[in-house]
């Protein structure tokens, strides 16, 4: 007797499936305060590396059965593969951007500042010293000891340097979404209002790349969003993405 087909499971019923990822000067252990909400709905989570540090780097891939959810922070849609974000049924952006640098003086300002970063890059001994002001601003209002050890606190190797530095050149270059970009998707922007690193008028332009997101504010939320109550709204709106 032949054996029974198993149909594979209906992507409207099957649990949903979390690709995150982090942004530049961090790693996947920002998200362990989601990986345990998330698993505990039933939702598989994967997270990508870009290998900054000590972690090695790690492009996931999308599996069968079940919407697809992407959860990038800062840079991290420009991170991720072309296939990963062009396969998302949704994406939730957290304190992220289209454009990095803003238009008129203070985008000169900004690359002025971004090439500083740069050179610092150059020497291990200023590269730290210049990454721990850019986290403590990234963690602003909250103190830089809130934040989750990343590559910076570990050894700075040539090879993560390189990648921080490539990185940075593309954040300077960066002045659209991705173009497979899923815009014709759920997006839920979040936007932190305290955030000294992504500029008002760059959130500003989020908002217009993307007319039809939905926008929680965070109004004292800073870059990282380390205190701010974000977790449970976001997984209440996912909880809505479960099916098409």
């Amino acid at each position: 007797m032949a054996p029974a087909e198993v149909s594979p499971p209906d992507s409207a019923t099957a649990p949903l499936q979390v690709i995150a990822m982090h942004g530049w000067v961090s790693d996947g252990s920002q998200w362990q305060p989601w990986q345990e909400p998330i698993r505990a709905r039933g939702w598989s989570f994967q997270s990508g590396e870009r290998g900054y540090g000590s972690r090695p780097p790690l492009q996931p891939s999308w599996t069968s059965g079940g919407r697809r959810v992407v959860i990038a922070h800062s840079m991290g849609p420009h991170l991720l593969s072309a296939d990963v974000l062009a396969g998302a049924d949704a994406v939730v952006l957290l304190a992220s951007f289209a454009r990095f640098v803003p238009p008129g003086r203070a985008g000169r300002a900004l690359r002025t500042a971004l090439a500083g970063m740069a050179s610092a890059l150059a020497d291990p001994t200023a590269a730290r010293a210049m990454l721990r002001r850019f986290l403590s601003e990234a963690a602003a209002p909250d103190p830089i000891e809130a934040m989750a050890p990343g590559p910076a606190d570990g050894p700075l190797t040539p090879v993560g340097l390189e990648r921080l530095g490539t990185d940075l050149q593309r954040l300077a270059q960066t002045e659209s979404l991705p173009e497979a970009f899923p815009t014709n998707v759920p997006v839920l922007i979040v936007e932190a209002g305290a955030d000294r690193i992504v500029a008002p008028p760059v959130r500003a332009l989020l908002r217009e790349a993307l007319p039809g997101a939905t926008v929680l504010e965070v109004p004292d939320g800073g870059h990282a969003l380390l205190r701010a109550p974000i977790l449970e709204p976001v997984l209440t709106w996912l909880q809505a993405q479960e099916r098409p």
